[in-house]
């Protein structure tokens, strides 16, 4: 009801700095939840069954919980020797890890009892349509490991399968996608374990997921790509294998609060904006503190039933103002009262909204041209930019990693949005992985907003990107192997 105040109200269609302030009050004063909710929508039943229809139909989508068990792995530079990894231990103690299984072919070991074992009852089990043949195929010797985007706080495999299907099919791979556990409940270090002893329990129990795991690949989007990234740096640290390839679309390399020009994008960007991206931060990082000072804590529920009631009498208003224009269009709006965050009522008279509401400080001084006043937003917000040390630790920002754990990386293909926030965050790593002679490829799509994976359906140009990282991870199974002082972790 928030967005329909938004876009229905008669003021806001014939006023684009009302319908900008508007915007600010609804950004500003909802919490994580709110936001948390609205990523969720594709995962609503109603989306959920529009996107089924349209999306490649698959014989294997189950979702299975991993028990938290220890693990011996082989040591990557000495096979003949082990390394033992713990189940995910933080905050909470020893806990398993839900993952969805997705194999457009049905394959050896996918239907084995000990898999089907896993699988949770409350999930989708196997999809085996009439139009497919029971026989099971042989073992693939490529695997997909995916981990979800969502601001480390949202979304889970349910959001993403829609084109995970379709990838599945194209490569003909089976795909893992992990469903971490999600901030602010579970704040880092939780999710990097989770995902760090799901990607261990796949390399170990790849024929379960029909995969011999020869060629292995991270994929992940904005969150879920700085997991690819910073699980690839726990295994080198461990002394495990590595992935053979990292694609990563739009990832989060550096979760502190530094300004960058691609930031600023987010002042003005609908799906992610500013304080959202602090709000995600902070609750990732596990400071408790709101990153934005609502001038009021409403429920979600109870937030939109204010925003129906003042729907209704700004319509009203706006209209009013709006039928005046038409009628002399030099005469001045009518009167009427804005509420600011800080929970002030002004007036919207006025010829300039910086005359009405601000005062000129002492030592500013004014250098613009003349006749000409500078817009500012009566709606000020109270932002507190997170401050933690956790937020340069090299696992949360891993474009602040040591060289000795970025040199022990496989190939790593970004693909990043021109109208992304985290743009910097792409350009800014792989450029630091060019300097360090690490195989890297960085490539920049044109006029795509952040989250474009997850609307790859929606447009032809979506549908390119995707495509795009369909083939950077083709490249990845089709690469020639390394010698194998090069798969040593931590070795140049």
């Amino acid at each position: 009801m928030a967005a329909l105040s938004f876009f229905t109200s008669g003021k806001y269609v014939v006023d684009p700095e009302l319908r900008g302030e508007e915007f600010e009050r609804i950004t500003q004063n909802l919490d994580m939840q709110f936001w948390k909710t609205f990523w969720n929508l594709t995962e609503s039943e109603l989306l959920s069954s529009l996107t089924r229809i349209s999306s490649s139909v698959v014989q294997v989508n189950v979702t299975l919980t991993v028990p938290a068990e220890g693990l011996s792995l082989p040591l990557a530079s000495d096979p003949n020797l082990s390394v033992a990894v713990n189940p995910p231990l933080a905050h909470w103690g020893p806990g398993p890890v839900n993952v969805r299984l997705i194999s457009h072919t049905l394959r050896q070991g996918q239907d084995s009892a000990e898999l089907l074992a896993l699988s949770r009852p409350e999930g989708p089990q196997l999809s085996l349509p009439g139009s497919f043949n029971r026989q099971t195929a042989p073992l693939s010797p490529c695997l997909i490991i995916h981990f979800h985007g969502g601001g480390f706080v949202a979304q889970t495999s349910k959001s993403h399968e829609n084109y995970l299907k379709s990838w599945s099919k194209d490569l003909n791979v089976p795909i893992l996608s992990v469903d971490y556990s999600l901030a602010p409940e579970a704040p880092f270090p939780r999710a990097l374990e989770e995902c760090f002893y799901a990607y261990c329990w796949a390399l170990k129990n790849c024929h379960l997921l029909g995969s011999t795991a020869e060629r292995v690949c991270l994929v992940g989007d904005s969150a879920g790509g700085n997991l690819c990234i910073t699980v690839s740096m726990r295994a080198v640290s461990h002394g495990v294998r590595v992935p053979d390839g990292i694609v990563a679309a739009y990832p989060a390399t550096l979760l502190t609060t530094d300004a960058s020009p691609s930031r600023l994008l987010t002042l003005i960007d609908p799906l992610l904006p500013l304080i959202v991206l602090y709000k995600c931060i902070d609750a990732y990082a596990g400071a408790n503190c709101q990153s934005v000072q609502p001038a009021q804590h409403l429920d979600t529920l109870t937030a939109l039933g204010q925003d129906t009631v003042k729907m209704l009498s700004n319509f009203a208003q706006g209209a009013s103002n709006w039928l005046q224009t038409l009628i002399d269009p030099k005469a001045p709006p009518s009167s009427s009262a804005t509420t600011s965050s800080n929970g002030a009522t002004t007036s919207s008279n006025g010829p300039s909204p910086s005359k009405s509401h601000y005062v000129k400080r002492p030592e500013e001084v004014q250098d613009y041209p003349e006749n000409f006043e500078p817009l500012r937003s009566r709606c000020l917000a109270d932002i507190q930019t997170p401050r933690t040390p956790i937020m340069k630790n090299p696992f949360v920002s891993p474009l602040l990693a040591p060289d000795n754990l970025l040199k022990g990386l496989p190939p790593v293909h970004i693909v990043a949005s021109a109208l992304d926030a985290l743009l910097d965050d792409s350009v800014m790593f792989a450029k630091k992985l060019r300097n360090m002679n690490q195989p890297v490829t960085l490539t920049v799509v044109e006029d795509l907003p952040h989250g474009f994976l997850s609307l790859f359906q929606f447009s032809k140009e979506t549908q390119e990107a995707a495509d795009l990282c369909v083939k950077r991870i083709r490249e990845v199974f089709q690469q020639e192997e390394l010698p194998a002082d090069k798969r040593q972790p931590g070795l140049n």
